[in-house]
């Protein structure tokens, strides 16, 4: 993680602020400090700091783990902040809200531009984030041109420099009021900031680019989280001019699973029994992420108990080493008895004595054992 700093305080919120409230505070703090609009010397970091802010506190999973363990427990859960590229950080906010906060989409610079992200979601089982998994995801995407190869001019056809800006581009508008002197940067209305004037490819229009529904596989790595974000890079959309394509980021959703329960790289189950199994002992199946495993259980077994198969866990994302799987014993006391069973039971309580419930572990050793 970038930052040590409390997200709360980067992004200027309450710590029970809204989701939206939330949103609201990542866009008014992105549009002061994106290095292409902000002069301050820290602006590029500062920028980053907030980013990852909004990263975790717009997600459900990261931001309650940020809550209770702060930024140890996000190390320990395996959450990475997505690395974007600086170059093309405005494409950030195409990626987080499908929209561009600075109303000029890819920007206007002359020349070459970066193509812009391509945000796609996809969901696995927690089996699949256990193992690793591929995944097919579908979405439009601008392609460079075949007909013109990208440059968007007829084939058979010569560009030539665009007399208004001089093959820049974009025009500069200077003006003055009582703050003083201010320039004003805007695309070129006769070349549409290409620098050139062309004859239109029939096929694009003069766009240099066309739209098709492509395919990709997505590498989902073993011990992924719920709410991650994987960056396949150069896979999104076209540039311009021939500038360098997009990216794509994917948001991963993990679909809970009714047996387990994940807590960081532990995942924790719940086994039931009798109070015959637990008195007596029991040898039972188990449902672990690897499989059925048996599971041994003495004769004395406690309700709350909680039995540890290391290593039988989530593994470590990008790391090495598995979590635990640690399994809580629930023990079930029956409701409906009938006579005869409640006379055996009233048998069994006149012939126990002080020894028969002597406890081995306190409540709270319990408890710390489950965690432990």
């Amino acid at each position: 993680m970038a930052t040590a700093h409390d997200y709360y305080d980067l992004l200027e919120v309450r710590r029970d602020a809204d989701d939206q409230e939330i949103k609201k505070a990542f866009r008014r703090l992105a549009r002061q400090l994106h290095p292409d609009v902000s002069e301050e010397p820290d602006a590029e970091a500062r920028f980053r700091e907030v980013t990852e802010a909004y990263e975790v506190l717009s997600n459900s999973e990261t931001r309650a783990l940020y809550d209770r363990y702060g930024h140890a427990g996000l190390r320990s859960g395996g959450f990475t902040p997505t690395d974007f590229d600086i170059g093309g950080l405005s494409d950030l906010f195409t990626a987080f809200f499908g929209d561009d906060i600075f109303g000029t989409g890819t920007g206007v610079r002359g020349g070459r531009q970066r193509g812009a992200d391509v945000a796609a979601e996809i969901e696995i089982e927690l089996a699949e984030a256990a193992k690793g998994t591929t995944v097919p995801v579908t979405f439009e995407l601008a392609v460079p041109c075949e007909r013109c190869d990208g440059g968007g001019a007829e084939p058979g056809t010569t560009p030539v420099t665009c007399e208004r800006c001089g093959g820049q581009g974009r025009l500069q508008e200077v003006s003055r009021n009582v703050f003083g002197q201010f320039v004003r940067t805007r695309p070129c209305p006769d070349c549409r900031g290409r620098g050139r004037i062309v004859d239109p490819c029939t096929e694009c229009s003069g766009s240099g680019r066309t739209v098709e529904r492509r395919e990709l596989r997505v590498e989902v790595p073993a011990g992924i989280h719920n709410g991650q974000r994987i960056r396949m890079t150069g896979e999104g959309h076209a540039g311009q001019q021939g500038g360098r394509a997009g990216d794509v980021y994917v948001l991963v959703h993990v679909r809970p699973d009714d047996r387990f329960v994940r807590e960081g790289n532990d995942i924790y189950s719940q086994v039931d029994l009798t109070i015959v199994q637990a008195a007596l002992g029991a040898k039972l199946t188990v449902e672990t992420l690897d499989g059925p495993v048996d599971l041994d259980l003495p004769a004395g077994t406690q309700p709350g108990d909680v039995r540890v198969l290391r290593g039988k866990g989530m593994p470590v994302l990008q790391g090495f080493g598995h979590g635990d799987h640690r399994i809580l014993v629930n023990v079930s006391v029956p409701r409906h008895l009938t006579d005869e069973q409640r006379q055996l039971l009233e048998d069994f309580d006149a012939a126990s004595d002080e020894h028969t419930y002597r406890h081995d572990e306190s409540f709270f050793q319990k408890l710390k054992s489950a965690f432990h």
